[in-house]
């Protein structure tokens, strides 16, 4: 028998030692007794912190190599940098003419057809680089092979060596430069003469870490013997292709030796000084080409101009697409964890319903009862959050290193899968935390 309000506190203590903290309770009271209650349920936290942590770990780590991705591509493809444009004879994904449709609902005229596929004659492309007066680079370039075998004595590469076709700018206009030796000059181009440029890496395997040592040697190209009269610059590699991994050869030996194909063409590439002139320059280099092409005024052109980082911007727009999918991933997984962690909550609530008795009976108020399970949830998926952001960036830079990047660090998904799972926490726990403080203290004091 329970004599007087002594014994009675006593009583409370012992059935619920968290009680103490209860008695003129404030907000960080009840945050430490909301911390210590997740810490003694750790079977319980554990597996719904580990469903949080996958789904955060999806959505950082995903976007994590995607930024290192968008990295590497903003490196290994911005050669020639928003200042260049490339002339080509096929339509790329992306180029700057709008389409007839486009056309037509603005009221514009629309040219005839002209025969497009035809491919750009040598003589096409080294007539536009003549008579071509605004001030840039021009480069004229043909694509020999992407299966080379490289042969120096009894030791070769395997067959996947690019061999390409330039002139004297080709090097500058792809963001090459020169390690040791010279690069190509008109005398090799018009000549034809059997000399060659080596990428980095096919120098250092024949010849080691010095690139001088390659100047002046003769290696065999598929069979065919080449001077070496320079080397590239390392430039790095680009999912797993590296462009350090290649020969660069006058594009008239190219079309000699390595692309006897009579309908192969030629591209020109073209850079300006000044990123504010590439639009006139542009509009001056399709005016070039018309006549070059054989075009009349009736006829649309058969040619396209693409900036160089066209290409950059339609890969950031594929991208986009795994970005989403991540997000996808990562919603997917936080709704199924705020459903678990909800039902956990809920069974707290059954299991400590005489606790909650307890706490009311001794002066608790709705407000900390509530507080305290509200706590418990936002706690419990903020946990998650740090062990997924940690991992996720680990396992996102696990792929930088892999494209040889630098760290990454999404801070912007950083943030946001924080704010996310705050939310998750916050809306599974307040139908508990409800629940809970609405509860009958006496009720409660007699749930067995």
């Amino acid at each position: 028998m329970i004599k007087g309000p002594t014994e009675w506190w006593g009583l409370c203590v012992w059935k619920c030692p968290n009680l103490v903290s209860y008695a003129g309770m404030h907000l960080l009271d009840t945050l430490g007794l909301a911390f210590r209650t997740v810490k003694s349920n750790k079977l319980r936290t554990g597996i719904t912190v580990a469903i949080i942590a996958f789904g955060i770990m999806a959505l950082v780590g995903i976007n994590t190599a995607i930024d290192a991705m968008k990295q590497k591509f903003m490196e290994s493809f911005s050669a020639m940098g928003a200042n260049g444009f490339t002339i080509h004879y096929r339509e790329w994904q992306m180029n700057f003419k709008r389409n007839d449709v486009e056309k037509r609902k603005k009221g514009e005229k629309v040219l005839k057809k002209s025969n497009t596929g035809k491919p750009i004659t040598r003589y096409q492309a080294e007539t536009f680089k003549e008579r071509f007066a605004y001030p840039a680079k021009v480069a004229v370039t043909l694509f020999g092979v992407g299966d080379g075998v490289v042969a120096v004595g009894s030791k070769k590469t395997n067959p996947n060596v690019r061999v390409y076709g330039g002139d004297d700018n080709w090097a500058d206009l792809n963001g090459y430069t020169i390690a040791s030796g010279r690069n190509l000059n008109d005398l090799d181009v018009q000549s034809g003469r059997n000399v060659c440029i080596l990428g980095n890496d096919v120098a250092y395997k024949f010849f080691g870490k010095d690139p001088s040592r390659s100047v002046d040697k003769m290696i065999r190209v598929n069979g065919l013997p080449f001077r070496v009269i320079g080397v590239l610059e390392a430039k790095g590699s680009t999912l797993g292709m590296s462009w350090d991994n290649m020969i660069l050869t006058s594009y008239n030996n190219v079309r000699r030796f390595f692309n006897s194909n009579q309908n192969a063409s030629f591209s020109i590439l073209v850079k300006v000084a000044d990123v504010r002139t590439i639009d006139g320059a542009i509009d001056q280099a399709e005016g070039g080409m018309r006549p070059v092409r054989q075009l009349d005024v009736t006829e649309d052109n058969n040619f396209y101009i693409d900036k160089s980082d066209s290409g950059v911007a339609m890969l950031m727009r594929n991208l986009s697409f795994i970005t989403i999918s991540a997000l996808l991933i990562g919603v997917i997984t936080l709704v199924g964890a705020a459903v678990g962690l909800m039902n956990i909550m809920l069974v707290s609530v059954t299991e400590r319903t005489k606790e909650i008795g307890l706490i009311k009976a001794i002066g608790g108020r709705q407000r900390n009862v509530r507080q305290q399970f509200l706590f418990e949830s936002i706690l419990i998926s903020l946990i998650g959050a740090g062990f997924g952001v940690v991992l996720g960036v680990i396992v996102g830079n696990s792929f930088s290193l892999i494209l040889h990047t630098g760290f990454v660090v999404p801070w912007l998904w950083l943030a946001g899968g924080i704010i996310l799972c705050f939310i998750v926490g916050l809306l599974a726990g307040l139908y508990p935390s409800l629940k809970a403080s609405r509860l009958n203290p006496i009720e409660a004091l007699r749930y067995e």
